[in-house]
């Protein structure tokens, strides 16, 4: 399965190369992660300091007026346009190593997770740039990270990795940026994953959507990348029609919650309320974990709010350890998926994090992270994002069994995103 991942992604690979850097001229030093995040200050006139934080923001109002009234005003770009070459100078480099390092002797995912976060806010902004502006008037912000598949388990720590990636599809407001991320091994570089995020553009204010420049394909493989930009669009779409929020579950899926009820029946009670765990099993209300952040500045993006990066790093620590508890063993990260941010996170919130294993196969587990914010004022809860992961344990891992109805449709849900994972890798 790995080898037939690692091909299709080499493939990718090659496209890109071909149809982005042709007519490019290379460089032999390549932007490491800092001077992306310096850009990114620079683009908007963050400030470093957090006391001077209201003051930048103050002065962003100016730049409503750079605006475009119309997406026509906005002259169409090529995929070439944007394409960003990064490199992470583990091997290079070995005193930033420590910051990536895990217990295991490999890379923090979590920590990739907020280098990618910030490479796609960059790539949208060369996208948008326009060379009279110093400053740009967009507030580009992540909406959803749409995919992230992996072709490798470990990510070793002790050589350079570099990023690639570009815009794909534009819509009015939004983005969609395709990422691949490479490490070197013998003196090539080799693929480790790909990412596909979507951003959107807001008012230099963050509170209204703005356009976005038009994208032009070039070529046949450029026309094939943006009609699936077009197609990951209306797939979004239907996965959200038929959420079980929204919708009852079919009758297959009806089936299978009434099978797992019968299969948990103490034959021995003529009752519906006595239950029985089946062997090699375990209920769901018995494998999630809960964790408490408390939102520093130190954790702000470039808007003065909570970095994306960081909330995706925390979500995906705690979805790893609920992960590892449940399997018994040493969990590797297969793919993440459909991370929808549905509300900001503002400095000095109290972040709750629940993790919960949703559905297990063989030795797959699928863990959905639930965050939200709590106002100690108010006393009230709003949800911020929705995670989704899917590991693979180093051994069978036990089934875990729905009770009620709710812990059933998470089931369901946790089906749902694993079949559809598999189905794609």
């Amino acid at each position: 399965m790995l080898a037939a991942r690692l091909c299709t992604m080499k493939k990718l690979s090659s496209v890109l190369a071909r149809t982005l850097t042709s007519g490019t001229s290379g460089s032999l030093s390549l932007p490491d992660m800092s001077e992306v995040r310096s850009r990114l200050r620079d683009i908007v006139g963050a400030s470093t300091n957090w006391r001077d934080h209201v003051q930048a923001m103050q002065e962003r109002k100016a730049l409503h007026t750079l605006l475009a009234k119309r997406q026509e005003d906005l002259p169409p770009k090529r995929m070439k346009d944007s394409y960003l070459e990064v490199i992470l100078p583990l091997g290079s480099q070995p005193e930033i190593r420590e910051k990536y390092l895990n217990v295991h002797n490999s890379v923090r995912f979590g920590r990739i997770l907020e280098d990618l976060d910030s490479l796609g806010v960059l790539i949208c902004y060369t996208h948008t740039k326009q060379e009279a502006q110093p400053r740009s008037p967009l507030s580009i912000v992540t909406a959803l990270v749409d995919k992230i598949n992996l072709c490798k388990k470990i990510i070793y720590p002790d050589c350079d990795i570099k990023f690639t990636g570009n815009v794909s599809w534009v819509g009015r407001t939004s983005m969609e940026v395709k990422m691949h991320m490479l490490q070197l091994h013998d003196g090539d570089y080799s693929p480790v994953l790909d990412a596909t995020f979507v951003m959107v553009a807001r008012d230099p204010e963050n509170k209204r959507p703005a356009f976005v420049n038009p994208l032009i394909p070039e070529s046949p493989e450029e026309e094939e990348i943006f009609k699936q930009g077009e197609f990951n669009k209306t797939k979004r779409i239907d996965f959200s029609t038929a959420s079980l929020l929204k919708m009852a579950p079919t009758a297959e899926e009806r089936n299978i919650v009434h099978d797992i009820f019968l299969n948990t029946l103490d034959t021995r009670m003529v009752s519906f309320r006595s239950r029985v765990l089946p062997p090699n099993s375990m209920w769901m209300e018995d494998a999630k974990l809960k964790s408490l952040q408390i939102c520093h500045p130190q954790e702000r993006n470039i808007f003065n709010r909570i970095f994306g990066g960081f909330l995706m790093r925390k979500a995906f620590e705690l979805g790893w350890a609920t992960a590892c508890s449940c399997g018994g063993s040493r969990p590797f990260i297969v793919s993440v998926d459909d991370i929808m941010f549905q509300r900001p996170v503002e400095v000095g919130s109290l972040l709750l994090l629940s993790a919960q294993v949703c559905y297990t196969e063989k030795n797959y587990i699928q863990v959905r992270v639930h965050s939200e914010v709590y106002d100690a004022d108010t006393r009230e809860h709003q949800t911020t994002n929705i995670f989704h992961f899917t590991f693979i344990s180093g051994k069978e891992v036990p089934r875990v069994v729905p009770k009620t109805y709710g812990e059933s449709m998470l089931y369901l849900d946790g089906k749902r995103h694993f079949t559809a994972t598999i189905k794609e890798i």
